[in-house]
């Protein structure tokens, strides 16, 4: 008889919100994380309606003030961040690596409570009036002005860092420890090397930011004179330490998204991929570098010319690496057996989208362009390419990819190749223009502007729209295939990484017996269903 997946072991809700299984728990955040993207995507329909005309006849600015605000701090803290290592991660990192789970499966559990905590704990800040001082808490306004809900929302965020801290130990000590026999560090998928890297900003990066949140408190409580200069505080401090966490909290981001990619390209492609080493010590080259260049956040906030050009000199450092990754994930696409499966057309559109985002990052870290388009639409269109084209897209792309051994279901490929074009087609036409926008001059978090610039906004919003509705056809199919779509295969990709050699859903201890591991990742062009697994 064979063994119960983990969806079958046991339906009651205990059994979910008391499990110690990192699959459910992957399976919570997911849930959880769902919940949050329609919130912050509620924000930025409504902010996309208010930019369609020049006039702000929508809502009020007080009002617009704290729409974008609340689209910021949902996103970054409670979509962008957890989404890949929280959900995918969660679920993969033991299977990729043999294990039955991660080194410490009731902190992994915790991790989760600690998650919505804060989440709960900020969405009442939204509730009960919202904050209107933007996702980065500038002080003085956030401490010396702004009447919202600055300490609630500011509380929330510093709770969910503490899930951020423990979910990047577990993963820390999971691949040090728990690696299946013969899966030596070169062996590993590069998917984990980027969890790797990525964990390391969590555990070293995040508590910087608790402790400024923390600071803002004591300020605004007990007036102590930490950011207010009138009471012998410095303001740019407030800056420096917010940048020292927000600026790795990018490669946060996007490193597990590229993570995702090399799994794709390589499967799709059916080639390994080109340059293996050099993709992974570039993750943990990007992590590094990664916290050294927060100052460019600051060209303009009236530090020293000198720091300037260090920083500057950073930036256009930090961008090799990433440089390299890209040029590898096109060789390895060179001549291979290219299949342009829902997966595959993500991770071309992450490439591209990544691409752009990239090379106008480097427009950003010159000093004398950075002066022009600081505080402009072009920042706004440059972040959102890079976190929301790449990091969003490769979310989708891996979902897609892990669909199949998540629920052990098929979904409708016509209906996610449809959902992946217009997910590309419309994120261009809502952000390219911004890059215009913010060319000619039109300051971001304004809700009236001049009438010159209503095309490009009417385009905009226009692309907007068509993204609003391609981000809900996966909520439709893949709702559907969890129920009724067609039994998956337990390797549907005839891909070789471990997490394939089991069964799709997996049950619940991942393997019947221990794997070994006995060649190097990404081994297409072999026969890997011949060969062995299990010892």
């Amino acid at each position: 008889m064979s063994e119960k997946s983990y969806l079958t072991t046991d339906y009651t809700l205990k059994s979910w919100f008391l499990t110690t299984d990192h699959k459910r728990i992957a399976i919570l955040y997911f849930a959880s994380l769902i919940f949050f993207f329609f919130i912050g995507g509620a924000a930025a329909t409504v902010i996309r309606i208010e930019l369609a005309t020049p006039q702000g006849d929508i809502v009020s600015s007080d009002i617009y003030n704290r729409l974008f605000t609340m689209h910021g701090i949902i996103m970054v803290w409670f979509f962008l961040i957890p989404s890949i290592p929280n959900t995918l991660g969660n679920f993969i990192v033991p299977l990729m690596i043999g294990a039955r789970d991660l080194a410490f499966p009731r902190l992994n559990l915790m991790s989760w409570y600690i998650f919505m905590l804060g989440g709960c704990t900020t969405l009442f800040a939204i509730l009960a009036g919202g904050v209107d001082t933007g996702w980065t808490f500038y002080t003085p306004f956030s401490t010396l002005y702004s009447n919202s809900y600055v300490i609630v929302a500011a509380a929330g965020v510093f709770i969910a860092g503490f899930s951020s801290i423990l979910t990047g130990l577990n993963f820390i000590v999971t691949i040090h420890r728990l690696r299946a026999p013969g899966l030596t560090w070169y062996r590993l998928p590069l998917f984990l090397w980027s969890l790797y890297a990525t964990s390391v900003i969590l555990v070293l990066a995040t508590p910087v930011l608790a402790i400024t949140l923390l600071l803002i408190a004591v300020e605004r409580f007990f007036g102590v004179g930490i950011f207010d200069p009138r009471i012998g505080g410095d303001p740019l401090l407030f800056q420096h330490l917010f940048w020292f966490y927000s600026h790795p909290a990018v490669y946060i981001m996007i490193l597990p998204g590229m993570g995702v990619i090399n799994e794709l390209i390589s499967c799709f492609s059916r080639k390994q991929v080109f340059g293996y080493k050099f993709v992974a010590w570039c993750s943990l080259a990007i992590a590094a570098v990664g916290f050294l260049v927060w100052g460019h956040h600051m060209f303009v906030s009236g530090q020293s010319l000198i720091a300037s050009l260090v920083f500057s000199f950073m930036s256009f450092i930090v961008a090799v690496p990433s440089a390299i990754k890209v040029f590898n994930w096109t060789a390895t696409l060179h001549k291979g057996l290219l299949r342009f499966d829902a997966p595959m057309l993500y991770a071309l559109g992450f490439i591209g989208l990544f691409t752009i985002g990239g090379l106008t990052g480097l427009f950003l870290a010159c000093l004398a362009f950075d002066v022009h388009a600081t505080d402009t639409y072009f920042v706004v269109a440059h972040f959102h390419y890079i976190m929301v084209g790449g990091m969003v897209t490769a979310y989708f792309g891996g979902l897609h990819y892990w669909w199949p051994k998540i629920t052990g279901r098929l979904y409708s490929e016509y209906w996610a190749r449809a959902a992946a074009v217009l997910i590309f087609f419309g994120f261009n036409l809502t952000f390219f223009p911004q890059f215009i926008l913010g060319a000619e001059g039109m300051p971001r978090r304004y809700h009236v502007y001049p009438p010159e610039f209503q095309v490009w906004n009417v385009l905009s919003s226009g692309g907007a729209a068509i993204l609003a509705v391609a981000y809900l056809m996966p909520l439709f199919y893949l709702g559907y295939s969890a129920f009724f779509g067609a039994r998956a295969p337990a390797n549907p990709w005839d891909a070789p990484g471990l997490e394939w050699q089991t069964s799709s859903p997996p049950p619940e201890h991942n393997f019947t017996t221990q794997p070994v591991v006995t060649r190097a990742p990404y081994q297409y062009d072999r026969d890997f269903h011949a060969e062995p697994q299990n010892a």
